[in-house]
């Protein structure tokens, strides 16, 4: 008979489920793909309850179980280690950073309804504590086709205490090496950062992106006084200056007080212009925290042995950080989970029941990203219909679209089974050519709805990169859009359009065997311009990555999207019946 394992993650944001049967992943999912908000829910104190009922459901049904067959529910958070952890935090005299011990007494409380909350779905079986880093570990390591390797968890926090964890990896055995604990936070630090830039907490992609634009040399003091590389791979916060204690997340605000006295200037408004100061803070946090990274993973190889590194937590979806810290240490092989940041930990939760709990030594390393809801051409014909609107159906829809983008149009891409993780990776995707110059300002400006400086991702043929783009050591992440490569010289002015200002890309690379269907759009593309990479950003605007054919239909009728590719179907702007 067999083993089904439900992970659950609902403890912070970005709240997602996952299904294990035998240790093999059938569905992971986030949901705020279905409930439509972003990042499933909000970061409070009285929310780790609110559990993902969505992402449960999809799950199940994928395996076409209830949730009554299911043995083992691994959800990922530890309320045991928070407790006594948070008591070694308050004899310190460290505040807690939900603002009051009073707060911290109310996670805890709604976190202790969490197991009940599971079994009024009906759920029979043995619940079980996962703490947040160590899912966040297993999602990686057990994940990876690594028999032996170092995983580094570096986030805002976990379990209300450590923002970083170190653990070796083993056959199926992972051993904790060391935790870094708050107030020393890289995560919190971008957040904080974010907001004093003009930006929500959740914003660390466009510093990335702005980062680019910068200077790191005018602010690296700053960026030194703030964090300190100290001894064994580990590293300090100086919270008198940063007060993380004192941001609150809804409404966002913080203490800005003594970054404006390092800065020189005064935190940015929402609306107010960007500067070059502004551009010069986000390079300098960038270059920080790729060093920072870095010193980490040195250290780990040291104390390893290992030829392999794994990587997880919110930091882990900086791609610019991942290609610097990777290539210039000593690890030979790197792994990234499409699902770095918390919706990850899912995943994890449930990996750590079936080795690190029941003790099974068989792995399946997770290649694929499509782990979503899929629909049939039925299923999209009746969306189409529903809507009025007149589409045709193409015996091959691939080479349509690679014909469209050659002309310029702006397709939406909605194929197959959707994607795990924050970046669209050809199932849900808008598509366009990127030899257009123009072609990121007219997608930021009237379809995206957002600054002129967030770029746009090479969706590039696997067996092509290397003609494309300098990699010095090749990873799997690549599959995932999490390493920022510089484009080769004599490429760099046919793709304008996929390029930062500093002549780097954040890649995906696109495998027959992950995806066919996006592999031959591209292929195709290939085929009519000699360029063998497309223009990939996410099926949205302003809201979660589309999940259903009616959310497609949605987005695409509300932007400035020319054509929908829709399963079999094609949809032109004003096509209605």
């Amino acid at each position: 008979m067999s083993v089904y394992i439900l992970g659950i993650n609902s403890v912070y944001h970005e709240s997602s489920a996952c299904l294990l049967q035998d240790g093999k992943l059938i569905a992971v999912v986030e949901e705020e793909r279905f409930n439509r908000i972003k990042h499933g829910k909000e970061a409070r104190v009285d929310t780790p309850h609110e559990l993902p009922i969505h992402s449960i459901r999809h799950c199940l049904d994928r395996a076409g179980i209830s949730i009554k067959d299911v043995h083992y529910v691994g959800y990922s958070t530890n309320p045991k280690y928070i407790e006594s952890r948070v008591a070694s935090l308050r004899q310190n005299g460290i505040m807690s950073h939900w603002t009051s011990w009073a707060d911290q007494e109310t996670m805890l409380h709604t976190l202790a309804l969490v197991p009940d909350q599971v079994r009024k779905l009906g759920f029979e079986g043995e619940f079980r504590w996962v703490g947040h880093h160590l899912s966040h570990a297993a999602s990686a390591f057990y994940a990876s086709p690594f028999e032996d390797a170092a995983v580094l968890v570096i986030d805002g926090i976990g379990d209300d205490t450590d923002t970083a964890a170190c653990f070796h990896g083993v056959n199926n055995k992972l051993h904790s090496l060391y935790t870094v604990s708050y107030p020393h936070s890289v995560g919190f630090l971008w957040e904080l950062l974010s907001l004093f830039l003009g930006f929500s907490l959740y914003d660390a992609a466009k510093i990335m992106g702005l980062a680019s634009y910068g200077r790191p040399e005018r602010y690296s003091g700053v960026l030194d006084q703030l964090i300190r590389l100290t001894d064994e791979g580990q590293f300090e916060l100086d919270n008198d200056l940063l007060c993380f204690e004192k941001i609150v997340y809804y409404p966002p605000s913080a203490d800005f007080t003594n970054l404006e006295r390092l800065f020189g200037i005064k935190a940015r408004q929402p609306s107010a212009p960007l500067t070059q100061q502004h551009q010069d803070i986000a390079a300098a946090l960038q270059e920080k925290t790729n060093r920072l990274v870095l010193h980490i993973l040195n250290y780990l190889h040291k104390r390893t042995g290992s030829k392999n590194v794994c990587l997880a937590g919110g930091v882990a979806l900086n791609c610019v950080t991942n290609r610097y810290a990777f290539e210039n240490s000593p690890f030979l092989n790197l792994y990234v989970q499409a699902g770095a940041n918390d919706a990850g930990t899912a995943v994890g939760a449930a990996a750590y029941v079936w080795h690190g709990i029941m003790g099974q030594k068989e792995r399946v390393p997770m290649y694929s990203p499509y782990t979503g809801p899929a629909f049939s051409n039925e299923d999209i014909e009746a969306a189409l219909k529903a809507q009025g609107l007149c589409y045709e159906r193409s015996e091959n829809i691939e080479q349509r679209v690679a014909q469209l983008i050659a002309q310029r149009a702006v397709v939406g891409y909605f194929q197959g089974r959707m994607e795990f993780g924050p970046r669209a990776l050809g199932s849900r995707s808008i598509l366009a050519d990127p030899r257009c110059a123009d072609m990121r300002e007219i997608l930021n400006h009237k379809v995206k709805h957002r600054e002129y400086f967030r770029p746009f991702a090479p969706s590039v043929l696997h067996e092509e990169v290397h003609n494309w783009f300098e990699i010095a050591k090749e990873t799997t992440a690549t599959d995932f859009m999490l390493m920022a490569y510089p484009a080769k010289a004599d490429g760099k002015d046919k793709i304008p359009a996929v390029l930062h200002v500093d002549g780097t890309g954040r890649i995906q690379t696109v495998k027959k065997e992950l995806s066919p269907r996006y592999h031959e759009v591209i292929r195709s593309f290939f085929e009519l311009t000699g360029i063998p990479l497309v223009l990939n950003t996410s099926f949205n605007d302003q809201e979660p990555i589309i999940c259903t054919p009616a959310d497609a239909i949605h987005t695409f009728l509300k932007t400035n999207i020319d054509y929908l590719a829709i399963g079999d179907f094609l949809v032109s702007k004003g096509s209605s019946c």
